[in-house]
């Protein structure tokens, strides 16, 4: 059974470590007061980690070691009822080379919330010690003027709500930011990064578009009018982590589906393009990663938004790799990087319903 930790309350402490990137540079160094600010008038303690502020460290904030010693002590840490992320990243990968997960199974379930880079650890958070995790926004994103993500994230948290619907708007890339969102910028070059940039809410200036196959015949076809359900447990991140840790001692999934065998998949690419992304899932699949899953929702991937190399797009990329695995493929949903994001309890059992241009998440 994969463990649920218990809600936090107004009171509780929150800490902040950085076990990838962290505020250490601008603008994140001028946010991390807000985020923190935000979340002492909601009711909580803010515990900081050494390695917040640290820039010493070579594609993250500091050492892997050092990283690895302050995560892990946060979690077993008594006087710590959750941890938010300092921020993502690159090499996180290398920070949990230092972390037993096996050792974490003697201590009580944490909350940690965090996203892209973070997969590292939630997803054997999940897999191996056993524990539910929010693949959700880092500590930066609660500078703003909370949203529906910061609201969902600490509903999550408390546990005031087991029911989720998608978000309607987002940010199209494509699309021109609108002016508040644009720090200003000196004639020397030096950019100064205002209040309103910081608290801004995101600049959403497009409509949310589902794009929903069903099997048919070996095939994936568009949805037309049929309402898509499936339930099972949430898994997954951000696909550039989870294709390099197929086959690693990190992967379990095989030992972990045969007392979950009803996963739906939840993903989302960053930095991948078209091509990455058809090669990475095919890797997922062939380890056997998606023998008996339910389902797929993946998230608008961030770097191949609407690109096309030598015919493979987004899409295909996605559905000639699991077409043969014969169940829905929700895609375009709002889930990574790009704004906003929906929280997500990676390891928690849910049905998702999508009918049309509508989404739901709920927990049960």
């Amino acid at each position: 059974m994969i463990k649920r930790p218990d809600y936090i309350k107004k009171g509780d402490a929150i800490g902040i470590t950085a076990p990838s990137f962290g505020p250490g540079t601008e603008p994140y160094s001028l946010m991390y007061p807000i985020a923190k600010q935000n979340i002492i008038e909601r009711g909580y303690r803010i515990i900081e980690g050494a390695t917040i502020f640290k820039t010493d460290g070579l594609g993250m904030a500091t050492d892997p070691a050092f990283a690895a010693a302050e995560l892990t002590d946060f979690y077993k840490r008594e006087d710590i009822n959750a941890i938010i992320s300092a921020g993502g990243g690159e090499l996180m990968n290398e920070t949990i080379t230092h972390v037993d997960f096996d050792e974490l199974k003697n201590y009580p379930p944490k909350w940690f919330l965090g996203y892209s880079d973070n997969t590292n650890f939630i997803f054997p958070l999940v897999t191996i010690t056993g524990v539910q995790g929010i693949y959700g926004p880092c500590i930066s994103e609660f500078a703003m003027d909370w949203q529906d993500t910061q609201k969902d994230s600490f509903a999550l948290l408390e546990g005031s709500k087991s029911s989720f619907d998608g978000y309607k708007r987002f940010v199209d890339p494509e699309k021109e930011e609108k002016a508040a969102k644009n720090p200003d910028e000196m004639p020397d070059g030096e950019t100064i990064y205002t209040q309103e940039y910081l608290r801004a809410p995101y600049p959403l200036n497009a409509d949310r578009e589902l794009v929903t196959f069903v099997p048919d015949n070996g095939e994936l076809r568009p949805a037309q009018i049929e309402e898509v359900q499936m339930e099972g447990i949430l898994l997954g991140g951000c696909l550039d982590i989870l294709t390099n840790m197929t086959g690693t001692r990190f992967d379990r999934v095989k030992e972990f589906k045969k007392d979950n065998p009803d996963i739906i998949w939840v993903i989302e690419a960053c930095d991948l393009n078209p091509m990455s992304i058809r090669r990475s899932l095919w890797n997922m699949r062939e380890a056997g990663w998606f023998e008996a899953t339910k389902g797929f929702v993946i998230g608008r991937p961030h770097a191949s938004w609407k690109q096309n190399m030598m015919g493979v797009d987004q899409y295909n990329a996605v559905t000639d790799v699991l077409k043969g695995l014969g169940v829905p493929v929700i895609m375009d949903a709002e889930i990574g990087h790009i704004d906003p994001m929906l929280p997500i309890v990676m390891g928690a059992r849910a049905r998702i319903t999508v009918s049309g241009n509508d989404l739901n998440i709920s927990y049960l």
